[in-house]
């Protein structure tokens, strides 16, 4: 993907709208990329900087906006594996491998689940399509379509299931359930510690991270995030504990479980990547140096998807055990040398 910055004018042609939702729809691209560009200063209404992402508009008012513009990324299919558990004329349910990004994006271009849908639906997109036979429009549209059939993601290092629509009618009645939150979806995560209570809701919202743009955190004003837990499985210092998502933020369950004070073993991003619970001795630190090079990601798995089918009108739903990585932690876990 080429960015190349450019200023852009546009003149308001509603009254009340806020600038933010106004520019997104103006420039097609993020939102987020907006109101970053708007808090940089990157953003003059009738010739005068603002910095409120929330400001409201006038018809007439005149916007110049300097902001990179993103080209379009060039889809390729690619012979990728995919593990299949369901397929139908509407819908696709994969479980995806540990380590395979979801769908494409900035400063990556293939490997990803998209390339290999492609492959398998056998489609080769051209430049500028808005459709891609096999496949549903996607989600992002605007930004160029680099998401089709693509409803819902997984953390790129994170395993499990997910499901793929075929076309438009079916990715808008399943990603309506979503956001009624009537999605069946269970995780399964091994995390350092025993949570007290055993089982539990973590009711707290979810914002970017002030300090780091990539990582999410708990924040007072971040969106409404909840996770419901149940401790599966205890060992010494660790647990196999089941998640359930009432909510679908980006990074949810890693953000509560480290909250908590569980962290996801594994994971490099919310100190999960080191000793967090009991002695941190020197054959403690040789065990958890194996157990980090056979596991190389966070510990967590989408075990279990449900939904309204679409088509037939009925409960599906599908459930898979954790990979090999996992269960070679968990076998290891029993010998923790503490």
């Amino acid at each position: 993907m080429t960015d190349t910055e450019s200023t852009r004018v546009f003149h308001c042609d509603m009254d009340s709208a806020r600038m933010d939702v106004y520019l997104t729809q103006a420039t097609k691209t993020s939102r987020n990329k907006v109101q970053q560009a708007i808090k940089d200063g990157c953003v003059r209404v009738n010739d005068v900087v603002t910095r409120r992402v929330s400001r409201r508009l006038q018809a007439g008012d005149l916007l110049s906006v300097r902001m990179p513009e993103v080209k379009p990324i060039m889809l390729v299919p690619e012979p990728l594996p995919l593990d299949i558990v369901y397929e139908d004329d509407s819908l696709i349910v994969i479980n995806k491998a540990a380590g395979m990004p979801v769908h494409p994006g900035v400063g990556r271009t293939s490997g990803t689940l998209v390339n290999a849908l492609l492959h398998y639906v056998g489609t080769v997109p051209r430049q500028n399509d808005d459709k891609i036979d096999g496949l549903s429009s996607g989600q992002d549209t605007l930004a160029g379509l680099i998401r089709p059939g693509i409803v819902h993601r997984l953390d790129m290092d994170t395993s499990g299931l997910m499901v793929v629509a075929k076309n438009d009618s079916v990715h808008r009645a399943i990603q309506s359930q979503f956001q009624a939150r009537t999605i069946d979806r269970k995780y399964a995560g091994i995390v350092w510690g025993i949570p007290e209570p055993r089982f539990g809701e973590i009711n707290c919202a979810i914002g970017r991270d002030p300090r780091a743009r990539t990582r999410m955190a708990v924040r007072a004003r971040g969106k409404s995030a909840i996770t419901l837990y149940k401790t599966i499985r205890a060992f010494a210092h660790a647990s196999l504990v089941e998640f359930r998502l009432q909510t679908g933020r980006t990074h949810q369950i890693r953000v509560h479980a480290q909250h908590i004070g569980h962290s996801i073993m594994g994971d490099r991003v919310y100190q999960g990547d080191a000793i967090r619970s009991g002695p941190v001795t020197s054959r403690r630190k040789a065990f958890y140096r194996n157990v980090f090079n056979e596991l190389q990601r966070q510990a967590l798995h989408a075990r279990s998807l449900g939904f309204i089918h679409p088509e037939s009108g009925k409960k599906v739903k599908w459930e898979r055990t954790w990979p090999p990585d996992m269960a070679w932690v968990l076998d290891k876990l029993e010998r923790d040398p503490v």
